[in-house]
């Protein structure tokens, strides 16, 4: 596999982040260090893969366990309390080395990018009743043959891109993933009849998904460890905040006008999306244990267009759902008029953001916590901790939103619930994401594509089966077996992962 298949050419020798404050002597291309501990060779360069989710951060915790002549070797942070993992090769086309303005433009063009899939799907629920009159039949027939299917198929979409990218790489999938989705989403704007929309629809989720599972990759590629669970935080909050843009956006806007603008605003968001990866996308792909490590075959233009001519379940639902409990008429909804639900839109973006800042500052405070407990040794099962904090909020959430629907409380009752569900939603979906990442370093897009496809299959379900059973039983009914569902999965699963996973690892990684 080719290395570093689409680095700038002008940023041969780049500022450094954490990953490059050590200024050693370069070693010959290909050189890999190393060195001798318990008795066998291990290659620093690779090190964090074998020991996947037991990483020694601390110094001095490296020069017990690794001796002082292979600790002296280990890369730190700028401030040299962190060992960096992983070890960044000694050239500047390495991710880990790149410049902090170089990285941080690829993370908002990957967390750009992840906000397509669900943004584009999210224009349904705000011109659902739009499109019921257009095309002369219900919501209902209009949610299970378009939104459901087109979330069915956004899940088993970032399967299929996972295996062109071992493949082909990050960046040419990514380019032609996008160049589908805005095609059938034009499609959408355009079509005559209910068929030729629903089968863009579909086609547009299956091609749209590619960045949700591309970031945790771009991610790994680029960051050190300890800065990874901070910078998936921003990733995720894209597109966990991606459903409810549309909505919000395009509510105000299908009220006054025709609902083919929507899918029209749409693809332009989506071409400039494109646009962005086109000229400003790298590959980030990196394998530090190929030696010799291969030139890049050519540079400049010629290089940029060869690189790309190669080719959460609940919380969806509610997201699909809400627009008709909003919507519809008591005793079953609110009666909300087009402004009201799209303004209603406005409370999971706030709840998303807000999950964004306490997410950031609860990972990294885990995660330094551990580190001191387990003197100076980072274990990935301590990640878990974040759920603890997540799941009752996400009880108190639903179960707010549930007996606001049922009973009809006041607007602020519902905005709360809501809220508050959508926060432990994003705090959760972070730690799931960093633990996986630190047990299977190898495996990042495998990863992200088996999470997408839980999320999605979960949101394609609820939405066929949530609004008969809340105006058959109540939606307090509803919503609280839904959070009774996860918090027994979370009590079945989570403490016993957080008990014998260490072993687990050790077992399967021998």
């Amino acid at each position: 596999m080719s290395q570093a298949q689409a680095q700038d050419q002008k940023s041969a020798s780049p500022a450094r982040d954490d990953a490059s404050s050590q200024k050693e002597k370069v070693r010959p291309e290909g050189d890999v260090e190393e060195v001798s501990t318990n008795g066998s060779e291990i290659d620093l360069l690779s090190y964090h893969e074998h020991r996947a989710g037991r990483l020694v951060v601390d110094p001095e915790e490296a020069r017990i366990e690794f001796g002082e002549k292979t600790a002296s070797k280990l890369k730190l942070t700028r401030d040299g309390t962190k060992v960096l993992w992983p070890q960044p090769a000694d050239d500047p086309e390495d991710p880990q080395n790149w410049s902090s303005r170089r990285k941080t433009l690829q993370l908002i063009i990957i967390t750009l990018a992840a906000i397509v899939p669900d943004f584009d799907s999210g224009i349904g629920i705000a011109t659902i009743f739009a499109l019921a009159k257009q095309f002369d039949t219900t919501t209902g027939v209009i949610n299970n043959l378009t939104s459901n299917w087109s979330i069915f198929l956004l899940g088993w979409g970032g399967i299929f891109a996972v295996m062109l990218m071992r493949r082909y790489g990050r960046l040419p999938v990514l380019f032609w993933s996008q160049v589908l989705c805005l095609g059938f989403l034009v499609g959408c704007t355009f079509a005559p009849n209910l068929k030729t929309f629903t089968a863009m629809r579909c086609l547009n989720g299956f091609f749209a998904t590619c960045p949700q599972v591309t970031g945790l990759y771009v991610v790994t590629d680029m960051y050190p460890f300890h800065l990874q669970a901070r910078k998936l935080n921003i990733w995720t909050m894209g597109f966990i905040i991606s459903p409810f843009l549309s909505p919000f956006a395009f509510g105000f806007l299908v009220a006054r006008a025709d609902w083919r603008w929507s899918y029209g605003v749409g693809s332009i968001y989506g071409a400039v999306v494109l646009g962005l990866i086109v000229f400003f996308g790298e590959e980030t792909i990196y394998d530090r244990t190929v030696k010799p490590i291969p030139p890049r075959p050519t540079t400049g233009l010629r290089y940029r267009v060869e690189t790309l001519a190669m080719l959460f379940g609940f919380s969806i639902g509610i997201n699909v759902t809400n627009a008709v409990f909003l919507g519809e008429p008591a005793p079953v909804g609110y009666g909300f008029s087009q402004f009201a639900i799209a303004g209603a839109y406005g409370t999971p973006i706030v709840a998303v953001l807000i999950g964004e800042v306490v997410g950031r500052f609860l990972n990294d405070w885990i995660m330094n916590v551990s580190i001191r407990r387990n003197k100076g040794v980072f274990e990935a099962e301590s990640r878990l901790w974040a759920c603890y904090f997540a799941i009752p909020l996400y009880i108190c959430g639903f179960v707010v939103l549930g007996a606001s629907l049922q009973m009809h409380l006041s607007a602020g009752a519902l905005v709360m619930g809501w809220g508050i569900a959508e926060v432990a939603t994003m705090i959760n979906t972070v730690a799931i994401y960093a633990y996986c990442n630190d047990c299977f370093p190898k495996n990042q897009g495998e990863i992200s594509a088996l999470i997408n496809l839980a999320r999605t299959l979960g949101g394609f379900s609820v939405a066929y089966f949530q609004v008969p059973w809340a105006t058959k039983n109540g939606a307090l009914q509803t919503f609280g077996c839904e959070a009774a569902i996860v918090t027994g999965l979370f009590l079945l699963i989570v403490p016993a992962v957080q008990w014998k996973g260490s072993m687990l690892r050790e077992r399967f990684s021998a």
